[in-house]
């Protein structure tokens, strides 16, 4: 009668232990589609952008840029998400042009995201990124993931540049990361190329916008 009782009660255990691990497996692979769905859903690493205006001269040399004082031409883009994000005057604006597989960008992406944190950001300057390039066969992509995992400042848009690099060759890219900084009329202020530090960057913005 116990032995019975007995062989009842680990069958039911069995049958329980079972039940409860195909739930367990469940809730992890529904978690996890979960979790992917949301990065992939409703992203676009490219987007055509319109430029309005003269674009401006390649970059070669910061003491004999052409392009200072120049008005930098309109750029009207998307974000990730579809959010229309547009350049122009109104505020001094410091625009980014970030390469997901550039390692110099890679470097300089953390030294953004800490200087916004220590509260360095020149005081009513915008910051916009733009991320260009992209390049699907490329290391780090997508761009839109590599900078949610730096935790890029949530208040700084990103524009996705188009295929063809519409907004870079706009602004004269010459190289990555780069600079462009417009003042609140709109016009080039200073344009820098390669890896800078914040100090460095801090006190050029401010002798650049007469701060």
């Amino acid at each position: 009668m116990n032995s019975k009782k007995e062989s009842s009660n680990k069958s039911v255990w069995l049958i329980g232990s079972i039940a409860a691990a195909i739930a367990i497996a469940a809730i992890v692979a529904v978690a996890t589609q979960s979790s992917s769905d949301d990065v992939v859903t409703g992203v676009e690493e490219f987007n055509s952008v319109e430029v309005a205006g003269n674009p401006l001269p390649e970059y070669s040399d910061s003491a004999s840029d052409t392009a200072i004082g120049m008005t930098a031409p309109i750029l009207t883009g998307k974000g990730f998400t579809g959010n229309t994000i547009v350049t122009g005057p109104g505020a001094p604006t410091l625009l980014v042009f970030l390469a997901h597989w550039c390692q110099y960008c890679q470097r300089e992406v953390p030294l953004l995201v800490q200087w916004n944190r220590d509260g360095l950001v020149p005081s009513g300057l915008d910051v916009i990124a733009i991320a260009t390039s992209t390049d699907p066969a490329s290391p780090n992509f997508p761009p839109s993931e590599w900078l949610a995992r730096e935790e890029f400042p949530p208040l700084w848009p990103v524009m996705t540049d188009s295929g063809e690099k519409t907004a870079a060759n706009a602004m004269g890219v010459s190289g990555f990361p780069f600079f462009v900084l417009l003042d609140s009329s709109g016009k080039v202020a200073l344009r820098i190329s390669g890896e800078i530090e914040m100090p460095v960057l801090t006190e050029q913005i401010n002798k650049a916008l007469g701060n």
